[in-house]
């Protein structure tokens, strides 16, 4: 049963992602791509503490032992993360919620290659099928016809590709942080990486805007009341996403993780009154079919 917990925590990551990247690019207009990045993780960072307090003393286990390649791992999950996140913002402004989601969601592909290359971690036949069939739904998603035309189309999308790459060099990171810590279950050893992530990209932001930009980091601890809640939902995601990955490898996690693209077009539609073309359901039948073949494997 255990090795199954995986699903419903990638599941619960992918809605808390969603949430917070809506909540993000409200954010964006007013205080632009660096400074809703740093939302993400300035008002993160607390959760993330209070998440390992907590499990720490649940469990009354001790803070895991770090290692060199857990740490070199969890550096460059944080760095790429930050660059994934404010690339994506960046998207955003450009083209709609949904589609922007969709471009970063290229990859699990990635992110399978990565993940056997780097940990080797193994893609079964059911994995690899599911990644193919479901990454297909999401381009099919991406692309609309006459869209290069579009102005600022193809600066959209370059950057929400080019975004995927780096969140699938993110997954990549963090996971090998998490599998190179010495000891600990894996709720710690998720949650021990999750706030130690959190504190190099907090640090890291933090300190740039020190040096080139006081003016946004005083506009962004102004604007706690609205940035608190999306930083909770930033880490409650990130926690799930880690546990997920302390259980089963990237790809399987990422693959799955595409039912945020649905989750994406729901709130496209709802909040920000998007609406859904023939061509975009036909991609989500795509994602649906990918994540069920994935799945079938999972319970095989």
């Amino acid at each position: 049963m255990l090795s199954l917990l995986w699903i419903p925590f990638t599941v619960a990551a992918a809605a808390g992602q969603t949430a917070r990247n809506a909540m993000q690019r409200h954010l964006t207009s007013a205080l632009g791509t660096a400074g809703a990045t740093q939302v993400r993780f300035l008002y993160g960072l607390p959760f993330g503490l209070l998440f390992l307090a907590g499990v720490l003393l649940i469990t009354g286990a001790p803070l895991p032992g770090m290692t060199p390649r857990s740490l070199i791992f969890t550096a460059i999950g944080a760095v790429t993360q930050i660059v994934a996140t404010g690339l994506m913002l960046a998207a955003m402004q450009s083209r709609g919620f949904a589609v922007t989601t969709a471009y970063t969601k290229t990859e699990p592909v990635q992110v399978a290659l990565f993940g056997l290359a780097v940990l080797g971690d193994p893609l079964t036949l059911n994995g690899a099928l599911g990644c193919l069939i479901a990454t297909i739904g999401v381009g099919l998603m991406s692309w609309k016809p006459g869209a290069a035309t579009e102005p600022g189309s193809w600066r959209a999308a370059a950057l929400g590709i080019i975004a995927g790459t780096f969140f699938a060099i993110s997954a990549i990171g963090f996971r090998g942080g998490i599998v190179n810590l010495t000891d600990g279950n894996f709720l710690v050893r998720a949650t021990t990486t999750l706030a130690l992530g959190l504190i190099l990209q907090t640090t890291l932001l933090a300190t740039w805007m020190l040096l080139f930009d006081r003016p946004l980091l005083l506009k962004i601890l102004g604007a706690w009341r609205q940035s608190l809640v999306a930083g909770f939902m930033g880490a409650f995601a990130s926690q799930c996403w880690f546990i997920a990955f302390a259980l089963t490898s990237a790809a399987n996690v990422r693959t799955l993780g595409l039912v945020e693209v649905l989750f994406a077009q729901a709130m496209s539609k709802r909040v920000f009154a998007q609406d859904t073309s023939a061509r975009e359901k036909i991609g989500m039948v795509l994602i649906v079919a990918g994540v069920a073949v994935l799945l079938l494997g999972a319970f095989g």
